[in-house]
């Protein structure tokens, strides 16, 4: 590079001018970020902080805008990364609110499904239910740090609580009873501690362990499994009391017979308890799961257009353009650079698009999850009050599934508890019956475990989400060869169209996957925009005149 590039009296004009003519476009864009003129690629969540002034529209726009379809959490996270960087941004979103399934519902919240008529909830002030994402695990490092970023406060959420019940019918002699989930873990624990510390005494295991790691196993199974001198199990305080102990010892009951706890199909029910994203630990935010979508909103609302329904998404070799209806029916337009779609491919199939062939045949080869959740308010906090339990969740092998216990407000008066959370063939019978049906199903299956359910009981909320309307399903669900497929194909760009959203990552139906999808479309077109946009594409030459002059 000459000399004179490096004079005193150089412009930052004839710089760049010069630059370009040497290395290019690529080198044009790295020297403007340098110089401070062009805004650098965004960086990770966990590291961004927000502009001191608060206010994105203040940024300076770099000529590039970008249609975003969706204002769920990638949609919103899209555009506040997009727009630090100098991008305008255009969200339309179909519902009358943001978040898509990162939805609370609260007193007065109304819905409605494909089938069913309006629903309005009349959940007290201060509860709500979190009717799709309702946990954080504490390695999704990209939620976690967007709630530091934006402000959410978390506060812990009870994942699993030894407290709360397992209830199964129909499979052996411990069928119809409640059984604590601490007193099937301590027995399942207990008799396999047994037969290993048993079979240390066979010939079988002499050649693998020598006679100190015998004794060294020995000694870790009789205090894990609580077993007696003759390598016994005969019950611990650990599966807890009948007898709670104070003034006097206390006591505790007999084990369960091993052979029925077999029967019983209880112990399936801890093996998700080892999976990473189900941990004994999680966080929520405080006050709803929504307190993230509504943080986001308060910096990209500006951006976001309401009751906006994607009709059309069109693509030419150099420009995107998106149909949408409004609320009004009226129909109109917009135009951008890039497109990224959130819409769930459920949805999206059924648009018509622009798509290449692989492409379209991907979109629509992708299931989704059949899922559900019912919110159910009582007058009193019975599970805390008479079976004291704080949080965590009892299984079911009913149609029910699960029964969450709230992980906040502990010791107040009022409460709601998830009367069902299910899946599959259960999730698509409840997602039938009407509104009502679904709650007298919800109360007459979890009665069995809880009799207070029907004194108690004072109104309820349900989604199908499978049902809803802009959904379509609870999270893309993927086989192997899918994945090996069109998530191969779903995963590029089409063109001008990026898709993005939890369908978009391995984290199905988590948070992280929309940010990690997220994160991985902007970089790309960030990259795509310095290294093959002409810096002077449908910018004016004042615009050039005013950035590098």
């Amino acid at each position: 590079m000459s000399q004179k590039l490096f004079a005193k009296d150089v412009t930052r004009r004839q710089f760049l001018n010069d630059l370009g003519k040497v290395g290019g476009t690529v080198a044009v864009f790295g020297a403007m970020e340098s110089l401070g003129l062009l805004a650098s690629t965004p960086a990770k969540a966990a590291g961004n902080k927000f502009p001191d002034e608060g206010d994105l529209s203040a940024i300076e726009k770099n000529g590039k805008k970008v249609i975003i379809l969706g204002a769920g959490l990638a949609g919103m996270s899209a555009a506040y990364e997009l727009t630090k960087s100098g991008y305008e941004c255009t969200i339309l979103e179909a519902r009358e609110r943001s978040g898509g399934r990162n939805w609370s519902i609260r007193g007065g919240t109304q819905s409605s499904e494909i089938d069913k008529d309006r629903q309005t909830s009349n959940f007290d002030d201060g509860l709500y239910l979190n009717a799709g994402p309702a946990r954080i695990p504490q390695h999704h490092t990209t939620t976690m740090g967007y709630c530091r970023e934006l402000g959410v406060k978390l506060e812990p959420f009870s994942n699993i609580n030894e407290a709360a019940y397992l209830y199964n019918e129909g499979v052996g002699r411990m069928s119809g009873s409640r059984i604590r989930r601490r007193e099937v873990r301590t027995d399942i624990r207990g008799y396999t501690s047994e037969l290993l510390a048993k079979a240390l005494d066979q010939d079988a295991l002499d050649q693998p362990l020598t006679n100190e790691d015998q004794e060294r196993l020995l000694s870790y199974l009789q205090q894990n499994g609580g077993l007696d001198d003759n390598l016994t199990y005969k019950g611990t305080s650990s599966r807890g009391y009948s007898t709670l102990p104070g003034v006097e010892s206390g006591s505790h009951n007999d084990p369960f017979d091993f052979s029925a706890l077999l029967e019983s199909q209880y112990a399936m029910n801890f093996s998700g308890e080892y999976s990473i994203n189900q941990q004994p630990m999680m966080f929520q935010p405080v006050g709803g799961m929504d307190q993230i979508p509504k943080a986001f909103e308060e910096k990209v609302g500006y951006m976001i257009t309401f009751q906006a329904e994607v009709q059309e998404i069109r693509q030419t070799e150099d420009r995107c353009r998106v149909v949408y209806k409004k609320a009004s029916g009226k129909t109109t337009e917009v135009e951008g650079d890039f497109c990224i779609c959130t819409i769930p491919l459920p949805v999206l199939k059924d648009i018509p698009a622009d798509f290449s062939k692989e492409m379209t045949e991907a979109v629509g080869a992708i299931n989704y999850a059949s899922t559900g959740k019912i919110g159910l308010q009582f007058k009193r906090r019975f599970w805390e009050e008479d079976d004291h339990i704080y949080g965590g969740i009892t299984d079911t092998n009913q149609d029910i599934t699960q029964i969450w216990y709230p992980s906040s407000d502990y010791l107040s008066q009022k409460g709601i508890l998830v009367g069902y959370y299910n899946f599959g063939g259960s999730a698509e019978k409840f997602g039938n019956y009407s509104f009502k049906n679904r709650e007298k199903y919800a109360l007459e299956q979890g009665s069995k475990i809880h009799p207070q359910y029907f004194e108690d009981f004072e109104n309820s909320f349900s989604v199908a989400w499978h049902k809803v309307k802009y959904n379509l399903g609870g999270w893309a669900s993927y086989s192997q060869s899918d994945r090996d497929t069109s998530y191969q194909v779903l995963k590029k760009p089409d063109g001008r169209i990026y898709l993005a959203g939890e369908h978009i990552s391995y984290y199905t139906g988590w948070m992280a996957g929309a940010f990690e999808s997220m994160e991985t479309v902007v970089e790309a077109i960030h990259n795509r925009v310095i290294e093959n946009e002409p810096l002077t594409s449908r910018r004016s030459a004042e615009k050039q005149e005013a950035l590098i002059g």
